[in-house]
């Protein structure tokens, strides 16, 4: 399967408002809603949370990820959403 390129501004401007995963180029992976990009790609989350192996490693709130430090970002589906903010024990 081969990548299909995408232009990011339109990219990154459809996913304001939505939830994104973003993980840096040092391994971290942050999941909130994206609150905006600026010209030069940096990200600004909110409810933003760190995830670790897949879990949650604790709340930060509302966060600025600068730009060259941005690995990949992605959508995340709604079912998907709803299955990581089920909260409770165990998950």
């Amino acid at each position: 399967m081969q990548a299909v390129p995408v232009n990011p501004k339109p990219f990154l401007n459809n996913l304001t408002g939505k939830p994104v995963i973003v993980k840096l180029k040092w391994g971290m992976e942050y999941q909130g809603y994206l609150a905006s990009v600026d010209s030069y790609m940096n990200l600004q989350l909110a409810n933003a949370e760190e995830i670790i192996d897949g879990q949650n490693a604790g709340q930060l709130g509302e966060i600025l990820i600068r730009c060259n430090n941005v690995l990949y970002i992605r959508g995340v589906p709604e079912d998907e959403e709803m299955e990581n903010a089920g909260g409770g024990p165990g998950g």
